[in-house]
């Protein structure tokens, strides 16, 4: 059907949503474990000698099992690589205000992490800005244990 210039478009809003559980398993289970118990970042190293984090339970490349024993210290700051602004956040967000959802590489990291930033405005954010995490005060052994992400001046 094609609509005439003085008719416009009839439009419905649709939230698509996969809610699912799954267990963690001992390389991401240690990777909520330091940061419930003491703040820290872990990465997993590869075979080709990569650190990916958040870790992973298998190796992209080789698709070799990968063990806590791979598991290395990263960050706890990094550098934003990409990032988009919400500016009505949605019930269960990480923030009740506008912020970013950002892929951050933290240091010493060869991947990046998705996380909200606060910056404070949209045009405060930026790409290649430096943050760093802010903790929940009561940690539970999950992502949410991370407030968001701060800029780091």
């Amino acid at each position: 059907m094609e609509l005439n210039d003085n008719e416009e478009a009839l439009r419905g809003e649709h939230v698509l949503q996969y809610p699912y559980r799954r267990t963690t398993g001992p390389i991401l289970g240690q990777f909520f474990t330091e940061i419930r118990d003491h703040g820290r970042f872990l990465g997993v190293k590869t075979s080709s000698g990569e650190v990916l984090c958040p870790p992973v339970e298998v190796d992209p490349e080789s698709l070799e099992d990968l063990s806590v024993d791979d598991l290395v210290e990263v960050g706890p700051a990094g550098c934003v690589t990409s990032w988009t602004w919400l500016h009505e956040p949605r019930p269960g967000n990480p923030l009740e205000r506008p912020f970013a959802w950002a892929l951050i590489k933290l240091d010493g990291a060869d991947s990046a992490l998705l996380h909200a930033v606060d910056a404070g405005s949209e045009s405060a954010m930026r790409t290649g800005m430096r943050v760093v995490p802010r903790f929940c005060d009561e940690r539970q052994g999950g992502i949410r244990d991370i407030t968001c992400f701060l800029p780091e001046d």
